[in-house]
């Protein structure tokens, strides 16, 4: 009760616990009315505050979001200052300029929400918005196609959320649907079926098994020519990431010189039986990519890599293989 004592107007007094339809309105000088009372006060559009004769107009007037008034004044100062001093870090020399900036907006911030020095520091925001100004309204649009990317990250995970949210709706609801239609159907073969009970059962229980899960399609959105998805209200400012042409792998079978005697090709181990005395492939063996001809193959080109043919030495025709070298 006390809370709802202290949401009051200040000039008729009324509270959210007398009324609680009392729709409060604040304005730039942080002071409460009733809805009533600015009607009352402001019927020309504009006129001063009952509090402290500050100079207001009537469509500057919006519902107050806190029950602090203190809190509601800074807010909306904050809100108002801020948009003015929107530098950004990488606009400084050092991050120590960067930290005094802050420091002095914050200075600014708190005179004018405790009303000190209140000439001088308005002065002071006014002579830097002059200074500014393109600074100011750069960064502002800035901001803005930043906000705009936030939102329309965050449109996105709402619509992912709600997709979820359909497609779990929708497999209940199928799941459920199933299952009624299978008891029914179940119930009807055991009324009109010839065989035993239990295997019915057992047929209907194989059946059910084997049912597909049901798939849940949402359906496509239109996308205009542009790029905009339609009731996103957003287009991606990012420019595409540019497509490298690679060009495809094409396989050219390995030569493998042995210096002697060419070794048979896969073919010829099969037809002239070189591997009849090698190792079938195991099925382990096959899945880690053995195969008893490869295994063979190179069993042979190892062999025939041995043999070599020496051409004249001294003068004289000899010949000679490494077996008889070794």
């Amino acid at each position: 009760m006390e809370m709802l004592d202290d949401q009051a107007c200040p000039r008729c007094k009324s509270t959210k616990f007398r009324n609680p339809a009392l729709k409060l309105l604040v304005n730039v000088c942080g002071h409460t009315l009733c809805e009533n009372c600015v009607e009352v006060l402001f019927v020309r559009g504009s006129g001063a505050c009952p509090s402290c004769n500050t100079p207001l107009r009537r469509n500057q007037f919006r519902v107050q979001e806190f029950e602090d008034a203190y809190v509601e004044k800074e807010v909306d100062i904050r809100k108002r200052i801020l948009k003015e001093f929107n530098r950004q870090e990488d606009e400084f020399t050092s991050l120590q300029e960067y930290n005094d900036y802050l420091e002095e907006v914050e200075t600014i911030i708190f005179n004018l929400t405790n009303e000190i020095d209140m000439e001088a520091t308005k002065k002071k925001v006014e002579l830097y918005r002059k200074k500014n100004k393109e600074s100011i309204m750069k960064n502002r649009s800035k901001q803005s196609s930043d906000q705009a990317y936030l939102e329309a990250l965050i449109q996105e995970e709402k619509e992912k959320e709600e997709e979820k949210r359909q497609q779990l709706q929708f497999l209940e609801r199928q799941t459920k649907s199933q299952k009624k239609r299978d008891k029914e159907a179940l119930i009807d073969e055991l009324i009109y079926s010839d065989m035993p009970a239990a295997r019915v059962i057992a047929s209907h229980t194989a059946n059910v098994e084997t049912q597909e899960a049901p798939v849940f399609k949402l359906p496509k959105k239109m996308t205009l020519a542009t790029g905009i998805k339609v009731g996103l209200g957003y287009q991606d400012t990012f420019l595409p990431v540019p497509k490298q042409e690679v060009v495809v792998y094409q396989y050219e079978e390995e030569h493998y010189e042995t210096y002697g005697p060419t070794a048979p090709t896969t073919e010829e181990i099969d037809t002239q039986r070189y591997n009849r005395h090698v190792r079938p492939a195991s099925p382990q063996g096959e899945a880690g990519g053995y195969g008893h001809n490869l295994a063979c193959l190179r069993a042979l080109q190892e062999a025939f890599s041995g043999l070599l043919f020496f051409p004249l030495i001294h003068g004289k025709k000899e010949e000679a293989s490494v077996m008889e070298t070794s």
